[in-house]
């Protein structure tokens, strides 16, 4: 699962086509900000601070006494509340509860760096190619985070404290037992698995998706690839801990989110009757699992419409079309 890189051109290499994950050790070591972390963790929020934009900052917050697990209550509402606000406020926040054995939970997630920040960008980056990538800061206390997955491909790089990892193949779907798709802590559909107390009564299916199990645990200047649709749960592990990821797909941003074809799906297929969803299964293989040269070649050239591949203007006409349906 380790992997190593020596330049550039090297990691490009490694990510081209990866399907699978990989940790590369010391990747980003030289960081200023990894730098900073190691000095103490308030010399790295002394870093982000003196570089921070005047923005609010929108955080997480458990009680004192929460476990750091970023989840539902017994009600299926989120056990922690949001809030925005300064950073220096909040970083102020970290410093007075710093050794407490009852300080909250607090968890800044998804931060976008070039919006947030000055200077954090061009001091602490990497050479990706080609790709496009969004970059986000990821800062808290002691936390787990649900197993969950993203479209995108993930870059994750160890900035401060320590990480783990746990990962599955996209095929552990029905064993990690997902909670809601419109009701999430952050997004995106999470496991309902207690990873640190299983209940194998409830979720025996978990049992073997752990034998798929891939675990990575990085310190301060690791970095761990993450494929997209792989399953991942994260935990803080330090008293203080900062990711900061790479997200990037590889296909055309003008494309939509398969995520929103899913959802519209549920709407309009889901609960048809057996034999109506059978005929339905027929027409996504044809048209778009297969989508082999059968589906077009006795249509004239210039007359297929968006069974073509799709570019920005095709692109773009489709969507209008879909907002126009969703919306009557």
């Amino acid at each position: 699962m380790e992997r190593e890189a020596v330049d550039a051109s090297a990691l490009d290499a490694l990510l081209q086509g990866a399907r699978a994950p990989f940790v590369i050790r010391g990747l980003v070591s030289g960081w200023p900000l990894v730098q900073a972390s190691l000095r103490s963790a308030r010399d790295a929020r002394t870093y982000l601070l003196e570089r921070a934009r005047s923005v609010p900052f929108a955080v997480s917050i458990g009680p004192p006494g929460h476990n750091g697990r970023m989840f539902y209550d017994g009600a299926m509402e989120m056990n922690f509340r949001t809030a925005r606000g300064k950073l220096a406020d909040i970083f102020g926040g970290f410093d007075a509860n710093e050794g407490r054995a009852d300080s909250p939970t607090v968890y800044l997630g998804s931060i976008d760096i070039p919006t947030h920040f000055v200077g954090v960008h061009e001091e602490n980056r990497l050479e990706l190619g080609t790709r496009e990538p969004l970059e986000s800061l990821w800062i808290g206390t002691p936390t787990r985070i649900a197993a969950h997955n993203d479209f995108p491909d993930n870059l994750a790089c160890c900035v401060a404290g320590r990480r783990r990892f746990t990962l599955f193949p996209p095929d552990q779907i029905r064993n990690l037992y997902l909670g809601p798709i419109d009701n999430t802590p952050a997004g995106r559909a999470v496991s309902m698995v207690d990873f640190h107390a299983p209940d194998f009564n409830l979720h025996p299916g978990f049992a073997d998706a752990l034998k798929q199990a891939q675990l990575a645990e990085l310190e301060p200047g690791d970095a761990l690839f993450i494929p997209s649709m792989w399953w991942h749960h994260v935990e803080g592990l330090a008293p203080f801990n900062i990711l900061l990821n790479y997200w990037w797909r590889n296909t055309p941003r003008f494309l939509g989110q398969p995520q929103d074809a899913l959802n519209h799906a549920i709407l309009s297929i889901r609960d048809l009757p057996h034999e109506d969803k059978a005929i339905w299964r027929a027409m996504f293989e044809h048209y778009v699992f297969d989508n082999g040269p059968e589906v077009t070649n006795h249509i004239p050239v210039g007359a297929r419409g968006i069974l073509d591949p799709l570019d920005v203007e095709s692109a773009g006409r489709l969507r209008s079309f879909l907002l126009r349906t969703l919306s009557r």
